[in-house]
Order: structure tokens, then C-alpha cells, then sequence
């Protein structure tokens, strides 16, 4: 198929896509009913089940998940005998952490110098405009789709609470495909087309110490009283050495990434790491990026500065993830965090410990008929070399696929680079990367269907 027609096609749908994700972005779709309505994931998916099916596809529906949320999937028949390709996208969104935090309004998409701001315009809700606007095009320049499409679109990813995961293996036959598609990923950088290879996989456990049955007067009880925040810090601060490398007992953290370079400057400038202050680790930034552990105090449940007052506090709490290489399964990582953590609780302090989550690392498709029409489809689209790279993000979801459909070519692919700032506040998407994600979708179904079997 030559490209530049079906480039003017996509190019033509982009105000389409902009509208498209304007209304995405109002939905204030939260998968934590303690956050946010469940009504708003009800309207996204409804809201998908609308659009999935006017682009073209039969079936679309919202189906339960063991979690409680819902997953809506559908198909479009394609030609006999052409491959079936999965696409996946996940509607929920994470938290706005604070609307005060942001420069625009997060529920309300905003354009500041030609990038789309907006809780959700990245991850993942850019990424769903990104497919429909392919198949769109699809639809306008051939009349219809080369392959056999289905639809995958998860409403809890964000929780990691397992929903698609459980809802996969017994739905193995509704969800089958040669080729899968999981558009929750990004490139490099802007412009510079990037499959992502691995994923690092990740665990979660909440820790609460307790010493006293009620807060007491710091001044009258101070001292000998045990105070369970300063023993939190302690447990917490066992979690990294001196110079900030994560030192969780039993698990492994001096494996080395041998793809793609990411300079230290870009890393600064991509992170929002303020003038003076040092990168951790021994390693380089790939390596502790992609290939070994890094453990993250999540949050902690003790009283603000402003809200504090001169008492010895009654219990603690904190959230604490952990990422995990390749080469370490999620459950025994989870077991070593556990173990770590509770041997570290000082002073006979009660200690409590809730396991949250829990994911395996991923390694995807280096090779193959997907592999290759991805490959082409993306330097034709973007005009650029292809570049593979890691990521310390997880989708678990991932790992589960690959169990449950082990010829299928998995790839990662999305619209989420570095200045998205996913998942904090002023989370932006770059255009440009949903039009040129969207037209490498295209192309590869095209490619693929002239080139895969089924």
C-alpha cells in the first residue's frame, strides 16, 4: 500500500480524533469508587461500545471481570484465511493527585503549545483515539479492514487489581489472535518510532506499625513511648543503601541493559530532576531503568505538617511498590518484599502487612511476520529508524497473554513519551504521536495481512 494517501487519510481525521478525545478526557473514569464515581468508567464504556461499533465493529459489549470492572471487547470479520489481530487499550485513569497541581483544568483537554492536556490524554485514553482513528482510516481509503479485528479494552489496568487478568485464560477463544497490539507504551522520544521489548513487573504491599492504643502528648510521653512514624522510616529506609540502589533481601540487582543508550541528560530533562540533585544507583540509567529493581514509597498515611500537632502518634502507614527486572516472577518478589520488611520493624512494634498487587515482567516479540510489518509500518510512518527499548512501567496483563496465547506476536507500542508525564499531575499528549501511531497501525494491518497467516 503506498503511504502518503493513507497519510492525507489519517492527517484529514486528526480534528475527528481531537473531539474524540475532548469527550474521552471529561469522563473522570477512576477505577476506585473511594475517588470517583463507578458511573464514570460506566459512561467510558458505554462510550466505547458507541464508537467501536460505528467504526465498524460487531459485538461490542461490556463484560464483568473478577475485580469488578468491566472490559469491553468486540470484532470485525476480516477476509478468510487473513490473521486476527488483537488491539488493546485500557478507559481508567489514574487519580488527578490534586487539581491544585495542575495547570489546567486535568478533566477538560486544553492545547499550550501544540500539546493536548488532560488527565488521560496519554495513557491510555490517547491510545485509544490512536485505534480508532486507524481503523477509521482504514474504513475511508479500502472500504473496510484487511484482517480480522478484535478489541480488547481493559477498566481497572490502573489499579492493578487483576480483572483482565483473570478474565483472559477463560475467554481464551473470544480474545484470539495471531498478532496483539498493546497500545499502552510510547516511544523514545517524539518522532523517533519505538517498540518497547520489556516491561519490568511489579508488586505492591501496604505496612502499618502500631505502639500505642491512642495518640499520646509528645511532651508528657515523648522518649520512652515508641514512636511507630520514626520506626516507619527506619523499615522504609532499609530499602535502599547509601547510595540509593534497592536492597530488598532475596532479590537480584546488578543486571546490566545492553539495547538502546539513554543519555543522562535526557534522563534529567525527561524526569524533572532539579539542578543539583544526583541520579541513584551504581548503574547506568538503563540499567537501573529496565534491568534491576526499584522500590518507591508510594505513600504514607501520617498526619500533614499542617495538621500535626505535639502528640506521639498511635500507628503508620505506608504503601510500598516495587519493579522488578526480567527474571524475577511477581509472587516471589512480593514474598521477599514481605519478608524484608517485616524482619526491619523496630522495638517490638506491631506490624502489619496487606499485600495489594502483584505483576510478572514481560519480554515481547523480536521477531516474526508482525514483527517485520511493525518494523516497516513504523519507519514509513514516522520517517524515522525504528528503536527497541525497555520500560520500568508493568502492565501484568502482558505476561498473562503470552501464557494464554503463546504463537501470538506481541508488541507494545503507544503515544506515551517521556513529556506525557503519565500518571502525574499536567499530563499532556504530543499530536503528532497519535497521528503517526495511528497511521503505523494502518499500514501494519495492511502489511501484515498480505504478509502473516492465519
Amino acid at each position: 500500500m503506498a503511504v502518503d494517501p493513507l497519510r492525507q487519510v489519517v492527517s484529514s481525521l486528526m480534528p475527528r480524533a481531537r473531539a474524540d478525545l475532548a469527550e474521552l478526557v471529561t469522563f473522570r473514569s477512576v477505577a476506585n469508587p473511594d475517588i470517583e464515581p463507578p458511573a464514570e468508567c460506566a459512561k467510558v464504556a458505554n462510550w466505547l461500545i458507541d464508537k467501536f461499533t460505528e467504526v465498524g465493529l460487531e459485538r461490542v459489549v461490556a463484560s464483568p471481570t473478577p475485580d469488578g470492572s468491566k472490559c469491553v471487547h468486540g470484532v470485525a470479520p476480516g477476509p478468510p484465511g487473513s490473521p486476527t489481530v488483537l488491539l488493546y487499550c485500557h478507559y481508567d485513569v489514574q487519580p488527578t493527585l490534586g487539581e491544585h497541581l495542575w495547570h489546567t483544568p486535568p478533566w477538560e483537554l486544553t492545547e499550550r503549545d501544540g500539546r493536548w492536556y488532560g488527565r488521560g490524554t496519554a495513557d491510555c485514553k490517547g491510545n485509544i483515539v490512536a485505534h480508532l482513528t486507524a481503523l477509521r482510516a482504514l474504513r475511508e481509503h479500502a472500504g473496510g479492514f484487511p484482517c480480522t479485528i478484535k478489541l480488547i479494552a481493559e477498566g481497572s489496568e490502573e489499579q492493578g487489581t487483576g480483572g483482565l487478568e483473570a478474565f483472559v485464560p477463560p475467554n481464551a477463544e473470544l480474545l484470539a489472535a495471531d498478532a496483539i497490539l498493546v497500545a499502552d507504551t510510547g516511544n523514545f522520544t517524539v518522532g523517533v518510532p519505538t517498540l518497547t521489548t520489556t516491561l519490568r513487573g511489579m508488586t505492591s504491599v501496604d505496612v502499618r506499625l502500631s505502639a500505642l492504643s491512642s495518640e499520646m502528648h509528645s511532651g508528657m510521653f515523648g522518649g520512652p513511648a515508641p514512636d511507630p512514624v520514626a520506626g516507619l522510616i527506619q523499615v522504609l529506609a532499609s530499602l535502599h543503601d547509601e547510595r540509593g540502589n534497592t536492597t530488598v533481601d532475596g532479590v537480584g540487582a546488578s543486571e546490566q541493559w545492553h539495547g538502546v543508550d539513554y543519555p543522562v541528560d535526557q534522563f534529567r530533562k525527561d524526569a524533572n530532576v532539579l539542578d543539583g540533585v544526583e541520579l541513584i544507583g551504581d548503574g547506568s540509567v538503563m540499567d537501573m531503568l529496565w534491568t534491576r529493581p526499584s522500590a518507591t514509597v508510594l505513600g504514607m498515611d501520617i498526619p500533614s505538617v499542617l495538621d500535626s500537632s505535639a502528640v506521639v502518634q498511635a500507628s503508620a502507614a505506608a504503601r510500598v511498590g516495587l519493579r522488578l527486572p526480567p527474571g524475577t516472577s511477581g509472587q516471589q518478589a512480593q514474598d521477599a518484599l514481605v519478608e524484608h520488611l517485616r524482619s526491619r520493624v523496630p522495638w517490638g512494634l506491631r506490624c502489619e502487612i496487606t499485600r495489594v498487587a502483584v505483576g510478572d515482567p514481560f519480554v515481547g516479540s523480536l521477531d516474526g511476520p508482525a514483527f517485520d510489518a511493525m518494523r516497516s509500518a513504523m519507519e514509513d510512518a514516522f520517517r524515522h529508524p525504528m528503536a527497541t527499548e525497555g520500560q520500568g512501567g508493568s502492565i501484568p496483563l502482558c505476561t498473562v497473554l503470552a501464557d494464554t496465547f503463546p504463537d501470538a506476536e506481541i508488541m507494545l507500542l503507544g503515544v506515551e513519551e517521556p513529556r506525557c508525564l503519565i500518571h502525574a499531575p499536567n499530563e499532556s499528549v504530543d499530536p503528532s504521536e497519535i497521528e503517526h501511531v495511528a497511521l503505523t497501525e494502518a499500514l501494519f494491518l495492511t502489511r501484515y495481512a498480505s504478509n502473516g497467516t492465519s
